[in-house]
């Protein structure tokens, strides 16, 4: 058996060796960058010293652990990270789904490519460059405070506003990802049978029954897919947005899982603990998505896996 395996390999590797040359700098970066530094874990169950190594510093077990569970930090950090995200996979997930049927539409190719090109765009401006823009328009003198004046507001500094930081940081991740998550919608409605439509014309549905009926299910197994892989990261909130928007100010709604991180980690240099924190948001991300699949295939015979 082996032995066939082994010429199987050899014969497939000989008719796409072209193929696994293009595979090889792929793996080569999977090797080093992703699987060869998950041997760091091992710090989330040490009191790691970069003087004494992984295996010369005090072995902990779980305390660095139970330490962030008994932590006046766990219940904002986790709350927080929820809070976020279950909002951005709330406002945002519909959006561009909604674009794409919108520009499915669209006959007039010159508009709808202009379109695409001004929501595209968003997606590839840094997001460095993207919170400078926010800091500036959300300062008292901004553009923001100037339109909420013109409607009778009052100006504030809304960056340094809790209430404010989550509006923000919601609605200005929509305005730039929409556009971008659209694409994949758009290439699902390009597979849609056209005479579907034709027969649904013929039985008198209306353009809103047609996207019930035939568009929507359609393209459902991208949608799930999707939903999938976003319930998957429900819990891990990229830090980089965050650090560069949030303040003391606005840590009560704004400090996340992955900001408390960055400042246990590299700030106050307690690598074991902000090891054994993100060890165990990456976990809850594990079952969050295979719950989602598990549920996902048993209800829509969809899943990743």
């Amino acid at each position: 058996m082996k032995q066939s395996y082994a010429i199987r390999l050899r014969k497939d590797f000989q008719r796409n060796k072209a193929l696994y040359v293009m595979f090889l700098p792929v793996l080569i970066y999977l090797v080093l960058f992703c699987y060869k530094p998950m041997y760091g874990i091992i710090m989330a169950f040490v009191d790691y010293k970069p003087t004494k190594g992984y295996w010369g510093s005090d072995w902990v077990g779980l305390k660095n652990f139970m330490d962030y569970f008994e932590s006046p930090y766990f219940k904002r950090t986790v709350m927080n990270t929820l809070i976020l995200n279950l909002s951005f996979l709330f406002f945002s997930f519909p959006v561009p789904i909604c674009l794409a049927l919108l520009l499915n539409e669209v006959r007039n190719k010159y508009f709808k490519k202009t379109v695409q090109t001004v929501t595209y765009l968003p997606h590839f401006i840094s997001i460095v460059i993207i919170c400078g823009m926010l800091s500036q328009f959300s300062l008292s003198t901004g553009l923001f405070n100037d339109v909420i004046a013109f409607f009778g507001g009052e100006r504030d500094s809304l960056l340094a506003n809790p209430d404010a930081y989550r509006p923000i940081y919601v609605i200005s991740g929509i305005w730039r990802e929409m556009g971008w998550n659209s694409i994949i919608y758009l290439a699902a409605l390009s597979s849609v049978d056209p005479q579907l439509y034709e027969a649904a014309k013929i039985d008198g549905a209306s353009k809103w029954m047609q996207t019930i009926h035939v568009t929507l299910p359609g393209i459902l197994p991208t949608i799930v897919i999707k939903l999938i892989l976003q319930i998957g990261q429900l819990m891990n909130l990229g830090y980089e947005k965050a650090l560069l928007l949030y303040n003391e100010a606005t840590y009560s709604t704004s400090d996340i899982i992955s900001t408390y991180v960055y400042r246990m980690g590299l700030e106050q240099a307690d690598y074991s603990y902000a090891t054994a924190i993100d060890m165990m948001n990456a976990v809850i991300n594990i079952m969050l998505i295979t719950m989602a699949n598990k549920i996902s295939k048993k209800v829509t015979d969809t899943s990743l896996w």
